[in-house]
This record gives C-alpha cells, structure tokens and sequence, in this order.
C-alpha cells in the first residue's frame, strides 16, 4: 500500500474527536487554516464509523400484547425473569423496553418469542 492509502485507512478508522486534533495538529504545524467544508468532509468517516459501533446492542420494545395477553405475559415472564406481577404490569404498560444493550442475535430472538405469543415488538 502507498502511503497516502494508509493514511486514508488510518482517517477512516478514527472518531470525529481524533479527525479534529489531527486537523488541529496540521493546522498548528503548517500555519495554515482549514476551511469549514474540509472539516465537514474529514467528519463525515468518522460519524459513519460511530454510528456502525453503536448498533452491536440492542434494545427490544413490547409495543402490544395483542389477543393473547397470558401467553405474553408468560413469555416476558421466561426472558425477564420477572414475578407474574411485574411481567402483567409490563405487558400492560406497553411500551415498554423487555432488555437493554444486549446483542443483536439475542434481540431478534426474543422479538420472536413475543411476536409467536401473539405480542407485538420492536427493536431499537
């Protein structure tokens, strides 16, 4: 690889914060100014790279318990581990979050669960 290749591949790889002490830095070193869209333009990667990091957890929503509201409540009952009053008071509170920050695999399959006890849900 050339050396501006790695460069390319070193800016993708940092978060806005790092892209603007790097601009800071060339700024101070050459005595020149960035201009503002040049900086648009350098953050943009990073924003790109934040984003994609903060979509490895997720957090499943009950949005209804439609028709069967006991075979939802048992279902919550099984994922949360919740007492029979605390999974009733969740699914009738709706929406309400099941779990937080856990992985996407997990995510989807207690969305399942729910959706197969007749509930509805949904994945942020």
């Amino acid at each position: 690889m050339s050396k501006v290749e790695d460069l390319i591949k070193m800016l993708e790889e940092m978060t806005v914060l790092e892209l603007s002490e790097v601009v800071k830095a060339c700024e101070d070193k050459f005595g020149v100014k960035a201009s503002a869209p040049a900086v648009a333009v350098a953050a943009v990667p990073g924003a790109a790279a934040e984003e994609e990091e903060e979509k490895t957890s997720f957090t499943v929503t009950l949005t209804g318990a439609g028709a069967n509201k006991i075979a939802v409540i048992k279902e919550i009952r099984a994922i949360t581990e919740l007492g029979l009053k605390e999974a009733k008071d969740l699914v009738d509170s709706a929406p309400k979050p099941i779990k937080e920050n856990i992985p996407k695999e997990e995510a989807e399959e207690i969305k399942k669960k729910i959706e197969s006890a007749g509930g509805t849900a949904e994945l942020k």
